[in-house]
């Protein structure tokens, strides 16, 4: 696990924001410069595409324990998410990218407690807006397509029983929320659970480590107590991840549901 140094020295060192900006393993100075994080969200991302790829050509009718999890987790954003927010009918369109999405996102925030990854895939935010956005174009291109540009415009920008004078405060406030916050407050709260949970682990398991191997007499004890904090911490990071990937497809359908009602 990377942790910030300060001149080198030994002892304990905390989590800083270096942390998220290694330095590159490859191609340094070049547009194709390469890093650690993004080989830990190429190992996520090749890592979920192999699992389905397994389960997809292992598939058999009375499935075993591992197709069993895999099913159990598309049923689970298909009829959880896609269809209790959706509707059945609606929900056809969209489970494929609410699906992809909850399984990318859960896949690049378990890489922080994986050793030798140690870090969320969506700890940068590049990740989280990438995602953010490719919410928003199918939000906007839902809603357009069930009610025209202008239908849309008019039910996202002008709520229906206003007086016409309050427009004018209610509309740029509505405009700021549709277009601006509801893609931006997805990614934000993505990357900053992530880089909460990273600092948390490195914390812990940093001051283990210092207890543990540089502390004397009876302050080395307390290298068990951060140990079990560590660990405790792990396990809710691993909660979090799941969480946050369940909260984003879970606000990506609610979106989408709004954007396509004549009236919200």
């Amino acid at each position: 696990m990377p942790l910030a140094s300060d001149e080198g020295g030994s002892g304990f060192h905390a989590p800083s924001i270096a942390d998220f900006f290694p330095p590159p393993v490859l191609w340094e100075g070049t547009i194709f410069e390469f890093n650690r994080i993004q080989l830990v969200r190429l190992i996520a991302a090749v890592a979920i595409v192999v699992v389905f790829v397994i389960a997809a050509r292992r598939a058999k009718l009375v499935p075993g324990r591992f197709q069993n999890v895999v099913e159990m987790g598309l049923d689970f954003v298909r009829v959880q998410v896609a269809e209790q927010i959706l509707g059945k009918e609606r929900a056809r369109e969209h489970t494929a990218l609410l699906t992809t999405m909850f399984f990318a996102i859960l896949a690049f925030n378990l890489t922080s407690v994986v050793p030798g990854l140690n870090m969320a895939g969506t700890a940068l935010i590049g990740l989280p807006l990438l995602l953010a956005a490719w919410a928003y174009v199918r939000y906007l291109s839902a809603g357009v397509r069930a009610q025209g540009l202008g239908g849309f415009l008019k039910a996202s920008l002008f709520p229906p029983g206003v007086p016409w004078f309050m427009y004018v405060l209610l509309t740029p406030i509505e405009f700021l929320t549709v277009f601006i916050l509801r893609p931006a407050t997805l990614a934000i709260r993505l990357m900053a659970n992530m880089v909460a949970g990273h600092l948390m682990l490195v914390l812990c398991f940093s001051a283990t480590q210092y207890f543990l191997f540089d502390a004397t007499g009876i302050m080395k004890s307390f290298g068990a107590l951060t140990f079990a904090a560590g660990f405790a911490m792990t396990l809710f990071e691993m909660f979090v991840g799941a969480l946050q990937a369940y909260i984003f497809v879970v606000l990506t359908a609610v979106y989408i549901s709004l954007s396509v009602e004549e009236e919200h």
